[in-house]
């Protein structure tokens, strides 16, 4: 086997929705399994805890058709708005529910389940509170099962507040057509606030995997993934060389290893002996499989990169091992 190696504890991932469904107080628990779970394997990873969550978030249409695919039976909604015709129409037949921001997005969508997005300040998708009626009359209240915003600061107790007052008010106007919608503004970050910030439903992303979000501390989390890399080569050291680099030390014996840049580490930080090749690394110890990334945190701060981003790229070129570490 020449990919690398990700063992991935799915009582670690069980284990952590437990834990955000005790802090969900009854609110109800979308599971984000977006890109790939990251990194974890979205099929495996929402189908562990099925019975768990209360309805999973994708960030695209592929991911939600595969969720489907796979078994899923659970609500799945769609956070990026559709692009075409094609993105909606694959939306009503697989039954996902579609993120709606726009006009445009809310004319393609029409037929099918919504939830309109409203941009409290992180502008990145959502309407503003001025447009919200003209959305809601495009995609018909009966179509409208959800209204949402994200809070893009959440560490920031002054900025979330202001971002909750604005989303009360698009919440109000929203539940006065439609009052079985589904209001949520928090992703991990507004869940560890608590409070007033829980509303209907929370989702819930990078606690899943064992990580809080930037400043915030959660206790009993568990990682759930671990890389290695597989040695490939005992060699017998020649001239002055240690990949792309010029050794800085003498070496009798190097050990290559099957994982470079290109499996989805970073070429900047060296793993082993100096910087990363793109498939291979060279090290001086000589285990058959070296640990590579056990701790997502650590990794990423060696990087200057976050645990996310981390997690959704170490897994790129691997063969994924599940395991349980405790009886369901």
């Amino acid at each position: 086997m020449q990919k690398t190696l990700s063992v991935i504890d799915l009582s670690a991932i069980r284990d952590n929705a437990k834990r955000v469904r005790q802090l969900c107080r009854g609110r109800q628990f979308y599971a984000v399994v977006k890109a790939d779970a990251y990194g974890h394997g979205a099929a495996e990873v929402a189908a562990e805890i099925e019975d768990i969550a209360d309805g999973f978030c994708a960030a695209i249409v592929d991911e939600g058709t595969e969720l489907r695919l796979s078994g899923i039976t659970k609500p799945i909604l769609v956070l990026a708005p559709p692009l075409d015709e094609e993105d909606a129409e694959r939306c009503r037949f697989y039954d996902l529910e579609v993120s709606v921001g726009d006009e445009r997005s809310a004319r393609l969508s029409k037929g099918c389940r919504v939830h309109i997005a409203v941009n409290t300040g992180m502008n990145r998708y959502g309407c503003t509170l001025s447009r919200l009626p003209e959305i809601i009359e495009i995609v018909g209240a009966d179509n409208v099962c959800g209204v949402y915003s994200h809070l893009y600061a959440a560490a920031d107790e002054g900025i979330s507040l202001n971002q909750l007052e604005l989303f009360r008010h698009a919440e109000e106007l929203v539940k006065r057509v439609q009052p079985n919608a589904v209001a949520h503004l928090s992703a991990s970050g507004g869940l560890l606030r608590g409070g007033d910030f829980l509303r209907d439903a929370v989702r819930v992303g990078i606690m899943l995997y064992g990580y809080s979000p930037a400043g915030f501390k959660c206790e009993g989390l568990k990682k759930a993934l671990k890389v290695y890399a597989r040695l490939a080569q005992k060699v017998d050291v020649v001239g002055g060389g240690v990949g792309y680099n010029r050794a800085e030390r003498k070496y009798k014996r190097l050990y290559s290893y099957r994982l470079g840049y290109a499996d989805g580490f970073f070429r900047t930080v060296p793993l082993g002996e100096k910087t990363l090749c793109m498939d291979a690394f060279i090290g001086c110890g000589a285990l058959d499989y070296m640990p590579v990334m056990t701790d997502a945190d650590e990794y990423a701060a060696r990087c200057g990169t976050i645990s996310y981003e981390v997690l959704c790229s170490a897994t790129r070129r691997s063969l994924r091992v599940y395991e349980r570490s405790a009886p369901i």
